[in-house]
């Protein structure tokens, strides 16, 4: 007995040294500083976490714009000059975008797709939401805004209609977008969107925890429960032979059958598509509408734009059109997104690399370690390069003279990227232009057709809500709360 406890003790002495071996690490000749934590193999995974711009941050302060950390067994090496950022985007040899997507696919969606779908499927979408057809879904989006906007608010309406900011833009944006894109233009292949929507709600508020694998058990349950009925719900949209009400969507289920991805893989990758399609556009929209409501110069100019292509309209919904010059709402959204726009840009290095940074110094990448930008601190959030970065200035993007500001410096160069919320280089986001164009469509429409005011004039925005660094747009912690009425015929 004593000596099997012995034997037991000396393996698990011998297991305990083998972690340590595998894991252990130290900096090399060349490489970026290293910043390991204090926690063995956890790292700095939970401070990461929680707040990914506090902790990358005071990384930065630390160790200068480049540097390594450990974060739950991986080291990931964060680069944050934007004068470098091209050393990462261009290089699809040595780095490869997919490997990690396929990571929080398989996380989030319990998805598997093969290596190559995600570069064939953005190709084919290059076809529906660049050049003419995007137009036909800002048609199709235009009419969807209007529909869902009269059943909210019928134009007897005397009496003012109180509700929360957020969920007000999140679900109308999410339903117009859900009809257009998935359940066709007449819905007569696609679930009732409003279940959808709240569906949606539940998987996406845990969707932070799934791609990191921190779910604790009752949460695990409520998104496995959420995802299944989305996967139920979803089922009829591009999966039957009469879905050309949504080309682009029958085109996607179209590749995956001739990828071989079986009919259960076709759903999941069709709700992966709801969320990158319709995760984003409802809270820009909130952020847009919030900081314009508590920033009255902001608002006034918005709409006092508006209104002079308001007394020119000649069709149903005039700023649908790509042309439209409406340079103040388009600065006040790029500042918008400048605030909560903080998607990571993530690589896997497949062989060793040498980065060559913009000042002239190498660091060697390590191969099996990841590479991660984060535009929102630098450009984006940088003092360098936006005076005052944290307060929302309608017209930054603005010069005197009214014309589109588009040079900004940090230390003494002008920037290629001073701006990053739709990505940069090959993996930059097909659908940008819809995106703004959906925007501008409802935001136009809310101010001309509704009177819209805080509840609370002194209310000041919530704040962000943190566990969402990396993810896209964020989201607000708490509401911003509004009533609104019709003006005139929606």
């Amino acid at each position: 007995m004593i000596l099997t406890t012995l034997l037991l003790l000396l393996l698990l002495l011998l297991l305990v040294l083998l972690f340590f071996t595998r894991t252990r690490r130290s900096r090399l000749k060349g490489e970026p500083p290293l910043d390991k934590g204090i926690i063995p193999w956890l790292g700095h995974a939970l401070e990461f976490g929680r707040d990914a711009s506090k902790f990358l941050t005071r990384m930065k302060l630390k160790h200068g714009n480049i540097f390594t950390v450990r974060a739950a067994g991986r080291y990931v090496t964060v680069l944050l000059d934007p004068h470098s950022y091209d050393a990462v985007l261009n290089d699809s040899v040595s780095l490869d975008f997919t490997r990690y997507a396929q990571v929080l696919m398989e996380r989030i969606f319990n998805l598997q797709l093969p290596d190559d779908q995600p570069a064939k499927a953005k190709e084919m979408m290059k076809r529906h939401f660049l050049g003419m057809n995007v137009a036909s879904l800002n048609s199709i989006i235009s009419r969807h805004l209007r529909a869902l906007l009269k059943a909210k608010t019928p134009p007897n309406q005397k009496d003012w209609k109180e509700e929360g900011l957020f969920n007000l833009c999140y679900s109308l944006l999410f339903k117009a977008g859900y009809l257009t894109l998935f359940g066709g233009e007449q819905n007569n292949n696609g679930s009732d969107p409003s279940s959808v929507y709240e569906e949606y709600k539940k998987f996406d508020g845990l969707l932070t925890q799934m791609a990191r694998g921190t779910l604790k058990a009752e949460e695990k349950k409520i998104a496995h429960s959420a995802r299944e009925r989305l996967l139920e719900l979803l089922a009829p949209a591009g999966l039957t032979e009469d879905s050309e009400s949504s080309p682009w969507l029958h085109a996607y289920v179209q590749l995956l059958q001739e990828e071989g991805v079986d009919r259960e893989m076709q759903k999941k990758a069709v709700l992966m598509q709801l969320w990158a399609t319709q995760g984003n556009v409802g809270p820009a929209v909130f952020w847009l509408l919030g900081h314009l409501l508590t920033n009255p110069e902001a608002l006034t100019a918005v709409k006092k734009e508006f209104s002079q292509i308001s007394r020119m309209e000649t069709t149903e919904i005039p700023v649908k059109d790509n042309s439209m010059n409406t340079p103040v709402f388009d600065s006040a959204l790029q500042e918008t997104l400048r605030l909560t726009a903080a998607p990571f840009i993530t690589r896997e290095v497949v062989q060793e690399k040498t980065l060559r940074m913009a000042d002239g110094h190498e660091y060697l990448l390590r191969k099996g370690d990841r590479v991660c930008l984060f535009p929102f601190i630098s450009p984006q959030m940088d003092p360098e390069i936006f005076h005052e970065p944290q307060k929302f200035k309608y017209n930054r993007f603005l010069n005197e003279d009214g014309s589109v500001k588009e040079d900004f410096y940090k230390e003494g160069r002008r920037l290629k990227y001073y701006t990053m919320p739709w990505g940069a280089g090959t993996n930059g986001c097909v659908g940008k232009q819809f995106a703004i164009n959906t925007i501008r469509q409802f935001v136009y429409k809310f101010l001309t057709s509704f009177d819209l005011e805080l509840c609370d004039p002194s209310v000041s925005m919530p704040e962000i809500n943190a566990n969402r660094y990396g993810f896209g747009m964020l989201q607000p912690d708490g509401d911003l709360f509004v009533r609104y009425k019709p003006r005139n015929t929606i």
